[in-house]
């Protein structure tokens, strides 16, 4: 199959915003933006791919028009994309948004900001208070609202193209994971565990998920407090565990994957009784939230799901989400799967829907052996789910 261009995807996902902005009963979506570079938009290159140092305007309307409003030099890489009218301007950008929104003449204008997603709050602070001094005194002043579900919907459904290069990014994880498999043998650091890792980054020419400094989280045997933090000193020893939270970027899609292996000890042949009870623990509870997921779900609903199953089993509650979306960020916003806790906003309240692609993740400790985590990537289909990456049923066991 023809990889689908950058100017192409954004096409695509220009014509399905329309389409949502008549769904969400919106006339006019503005993304307004200022030297991307620092303060970049999250949604910016979902929609232009480009680079805007002056302030610029991104407008799609519902009736399918769009126009780029943007620096004079700006406007040649807005063109090459081929999806928006482009107009140029040198002193001041007030004039032609002005002028361009009263075109459209629309009751609701929706601006990229969220009080719940960080994916939809790239409006800064400073560039608010220029949108109030353009719009003063006109009728359009008070027809903002928030772009959250506009650009939940756009990020979270995802077209064919999106889905096969997240499902790309997750088979070359995997192919990383078979090397790290091969190379694995106790008295190895985190720090050479993460060395082989990012040589394959290297040489098959890919990006990261998250920060390199910590991408991958590479947690040998029981005495670390696992998180978002670096590899270290920590040596893999027989009758422990080695875990690993790793994702890459590739061609702009990401992807998240968990993995674990235990390191038998003298003459052990299997893992012994209190991993195995955890591991199977563990796949009982995220398949629950599996079994869950369904068009039209809520967040929290699939994430009790698989919560009530771990808590039942006897295991602590993870103080963090089932899952999160997946897309051209490892945290790609939108709906959560998660518990209806404050720091998540509306998030776990959004629901399910077809095309949305989710990891599924839980782990637990477990004393004096280190810690389990699952983490799979997902598509949501018609009538349930299909698994993006290849779930890891059995745990990996090291001589």
């Amino acid at each position: 199959m023809t990889a689908t261009s950058g100017a192409t995807l954004v096409q695509e996902k220009l014509d399905q915003a329309a389409e949502i902005l008549r769904e969400h009963g919106v006339d006019l979506w503005l993304t307004f933006v200022r030297e991307t570079s620092l303060t970049s938009d999250p949604c910016l290159d979902l929609i232009a791919g480009v680079y805007s140092a002056w302030q610029g305007a991104f407008l799609v309307s519902a009736s399918g028009e769009r126009i780029a409003i943007v620096g004079r030099f700006d406007a040649p890489s807005v063109e090459q994309i081929d999806a928006y009218e482009v107009i140029g301007y040198d002193e001041s950008i007030r004039p032609p948004l002005l002028e361009a929104v009263e075109r459209f003449a629309p009751r609701s204008i929706a601006l990229n900001y969220s009080t719940s997603d960080p994916a939809a709050d790239g409006l800064t602070h400073g560039l608010w208070l220029e949108l109030q001094k353009t719009f003063a005194d006109t009728p359009f002043a008070d027809r903002f609202t928030s772009s959250e579900g506009i650009v939940n919907a756009l990020r979270g459904r995802k077209s064919p193209e999106e889905v096969e290069r997240v499902r790309a990014a997750a088979r070359e994880t995997e192919e990383i994971f078979d090397v790290v498999t091969e190379a694995l043998r106790p008295g190895l650091s985190e720090l050479e565990i993460a060395g082989v890792m990012h040589a394959e980054i290297e040489r098959r020419g890919l990006g990261y998920a998250w920060g390199r400094d910590h991408c991958p989280a590479v947690n040998a045997g029981p005495e670390k407090d696992v998180g978002h933090s670096p590899p270290g000193e920590l040596r893999t020893r027989h009758g422990e565990l080695l875990h690993v939270d790793f994702g890459i970027s590739r061609a702009d899609y990401c992807s998240d994957l968990q993995r674990v292996w235990y390191l038998l000890a003298e003459n052990e042949t299997s893992a012994p009784d209190d991993v195995r009870r955890a591991w199977d623990a563990l796949w009982a509870s995220v398949d629950a939230g599996a079994a869950a997921i369904r068009p039209g779900a809520a967040g929290w609903e699939v994430d009790a799901a698989a919560r009530e199953s771990l808590l039942a089993a006897g295991y602590p509650e993870p103080m963090y989400a089932l899952g999160h979306q997946l897309g051209r960020a490892a945290h790609d916003g939108g709906t959560t799967l998660a518990p209806r806790w404050d720091r998540y906003g509306t998030s776990p309240f959004g629901v399910v829907e077809v095309g949305n692609v989710f990891t599924l993740e839980y782990g637990t400790a477990v004393p004096g052996r280190g810690y389990i985590g699952l983490e799979e990537d997902i598509l949501v289909t018609d009538d349930g789910l299909e698994w993006l990456s290849k779930p890891q049923r059995a745990l990996w066991l090291v001589p």
